[in-house]
């Protein structure tokens, strides 16, 4: 059996129950549904909110660099902090905080594999306290344009050719049907569609019944079978980024494929634009 390329994105629950509170990890919980940590979190962890912690609230954009040292330094962490990050829905918003941290260029940062299901699966104890993290001094590095795509980079990829595409979205997404996942209300994107070539993994075939990440032979078979191989240029994108950010964790850190980037503008600017080139079923 194939091992993932690199292991040390990932750590187990067990992993967690002995090594959260170590005086160098930083947990931090990342939800979908950000009422969830106050019902219970892992203990010692922090919690993070994507509406305004995560994204401009004004523009659209993730974070700027210095709100991210803001964010960072605020929930006790520098630069050689190990950050552990974990969620609801198979780690959905936690892999977007995965993907911002990287483009940010922290050195240590994790994935809780099997997120706060697995965690609350296995019996594992919560705590409903808030957590208050002693501030620390932050220095991100410049963006690391190379893992991320503009909507000019992908309509000169797509013209060329000589890329992989990788929609992560429902299959009533992708063929237009819906605009939106079924239970998000239907805003964004003034068409629907998908964009030319793109083979539809839809981002939770990825995930175990547990919550925990497949096998590499079982991923490697899943996005081999659609094309998906490293062989080129790989782009995911979804909706609006953070579904296609689950996606580009696994192809980067578990399938180890090198030249991938997100395309965190998705289909709300993709099926918005003048003139772009759109398919449908």
């Amino acid at each position: 059996m194939a091992e993932y390329a690199h292991p040390e994105s990932l750590v187990t629950t067990e992993w967690v129950s002995q090594h959260g509170s170590d005086p160098n990890v930083r947990l931090v919980e990342v939800d979908v549904d950000t009422s969830a940590y106050e019902q219970g979190h892992v203990a010692g962890a922090v919690a993070w909110d994507w509406h305004n912690q995560l994204q401009q609230t004004l523009r659209r954009d993730v974070i700027s660099k210095e709100d991210m040292e803001r964010l960072l330094g605020g929930s006790g962490i520098d630069n050689n902090t190990t950050v552990i990050l974990y969620g609801d829905n198979n780690n959905w918003f936690a892999a977007w905080a995965f993907w911002q941290m990287k483009y940010y260029g922290h050195q240590d940062v994790r994935l809780m594999d099997g997120g706060r299901v697995k965690w609350l699966a296995e019996g594992r104890p919560t705590s409903t306290e808030a957590t208050t993290a002693q501030v620390k001094t932050y220095g991100a590095a410049q963006p690391n344009e190379s893992i991320r795509a503009y909507r000019d980079y992908v309509l000169g990829a797509v013209n060329s050719g000589n890329i992989s595409l990788v929609d992560v979205r429902a299959p009533a997404e992708f063929s237009g049907e819906l605009l939106a996942p079924e239970n998000l209300p239907q805003e964004g994107a003034q068409r629907g569609g998908h964009i030319p070539g793109a083979a539809n993994i839809p981002w939770g075939q990825a995930v175990a019944e547990d919550g925990s990440f497949k096998s590499a032979d079982d991923l490697a078979a899943l996005y081999g079978g659609k094309g998906i191989d490293g062989g080129k240029e790989t782009i995911a994108y979804c909706r609006i980024g953070e579904r296609s950010s689950h996606t580009w964790f696994v192809l980067t850190q578990l399938l180890g494929f090198e030249n991938t980037r997100n395309y965190d503008g998705s289909w709300t600017e993709w099926g918005s634009i003048v003139n772009a080139p759109i398919e449908k079923p």
